[in-house]
């Protein structure tokens, strides 16, 4: 394994009825918060009430930032910053899932910046200083609780790009599995779709000897697996919800990733797909993924193999390494597929009109991916196997 040094701040809370502990982790010198959120489902299931309930507590300002799309916008960045700069905002509080806390991240280093905030996302600048923020999560999917990473989509211009800073770990997340209860049966599958994808991104590396991190990417894919089934059929299951919310949160807290660089090819291309279609990030994601590995099984087929035998339990006996490995990518499709993920771009009215165009994108900063670089034309052959 390569040389790392893992850092991680963000004090993560978890478990039922923890948002009770919402005053007591919010600095002491706080005097006006902003509240960030997205369409409205928090005000429907009480979550919006409660978080509500425990700021009143307190004797802080509450100014509230509503409206957050699923691929957060550029737009909503710079409206939020700009509340922050009128209202003097001094810490921000994410309520949702991993749109609204990437939204909140670049929000608060957009609050201190008087520039364009689409110079941090596409490395012209870097945030010297950013507004404070904490997390109420109520979706199992993005990790973005707890690493410092954030994705976020111009729409002007039809880009959709990831990036980060040590400046954006959240202060602290509050994790109660009882708000995801009513995150839909769609929403659900998502999100245990961008969960294993990220596992994946991480698992498929270049440098050798990752025999504990190999484990515990399986280990954790393996829980994920076990548990999706049952989840669906009792969407209200405490234990199967908490199962899968802690599993989203180690998925990308960078835990799994010490010692090697991930792939991430695969959410390079998907970022540039949903950038010009608007489609959810991890439907793009389950369509991509398996072809991405199918496109790559000579690269090192035997990590393929070994991913094939010991995470979907392929039997080996009297077949060729290759052989195993395809019937690994051919085994996580099944399991997709069972779970009722989209396996087709044609599942979005997704045709090869824009290829060029996602590829263009795509390759922002040329040739990319850590386990192996890809060029425009095996962006293309993905995309081309995808529809």
């Amino acid at each position: 394994m390569n040389h790392f040094t893992f850092y991680n701040p963000t004090k993560l809370v978890f478990g039922k009825g923890q948002v009770e502990s919402l005053p007591n982790l919010i600095p002491e010198d706080t005097k006006n918060i902003l509240l960030v959120y997205g369409g409205g489902s928090i005000k429907k299931n009480g979550i919006y009430d409660n978080v509500l309930k425990e700021l009143e507590s307190v004797d802080i300002n509450v100014h509230e930032l509503s409206g957050v799309d699923p691929n957060p916008r550029l737009a909503t960045v710079k409206k939020g910053a700009e509340i922050c700069k009128q209202k003097d905002v001094d810490f921000i509080l994410a309520v949702g899932g991993g749109s609204v806390i990437d939204c909140t991240k670049t929000i608060s280093a957009a609050a201190k910046y008087d520039g364009d905030p689409w110079d941090f996302v596409t490395k012209k600048a870097k945030p010297q200083e950013v507004v404070p923020f904490g997390t109420v999560l109520t979706l199992a999917a993005t990790g973005s609780e707890m690493n410092s990473g954030a994705v976020i989509t111009n729409w002007e211009t039809n880009e959709k790009y990831g990036w980060g800073s040590p400046l954006l770990f959240p202060q602290f997340s509050i994790l109660d599995p009882e708000n995801t209860y009513t995150v839909p049966e769609n929403q659900t599958v998502y999100g245990i779709v961008d969960m294993m994808t990220h596992i994946f991104e991480q698992y498929f590396h270049q440098p050798t000897n990752s025999p504990v991190q190999d484990r515990m990417c399986e280990g954790v894919l393996q829980s994920i697996i076990e548990t999706a089934p049952k989840l669906l059929e009792n969407l209200e299951s405490y234990d199967h919800r908490e199962t899968i919310l802690y599993a989203g949160t180690i998925a990308l807290n960078g835990m799994l990733q010490m010692g090697y660089r991930g792939d991430w090819a695969t959410h390079n291309i998907e970022h540039a797909v949903s950038a010009v279609y608007d489609i959810p990030h991890a439907g793009g994601l389950a369509i991509l993924f398996p072809n991405w590995m199918k496109h790559n099984i000579d690269v090192n087929t035997e990590r393929f193999k070994q991913l094939a035998v010991r995470v979907f339990h392929v039997n080996p006996d009297g077949k060729s390494d290759k052989e195993i490995a395809m019937e690994g990518a051919d085994e996580l499709r099944k399991f997709w597929d069972s779970l009722g993920a989209p396996n087709r771009l044609a599942n979005y009215d997704i045709d090869d009109s824009k290829f060029d165009q996602i590829a263009d994108h795509a390759m922002f900063n040329g040739a990319f991916g850590n386990f192996n670089k890809l060029e425009k034309e095996d962006v293309l052959e993905i995309l081309r196997k995808s529809l």
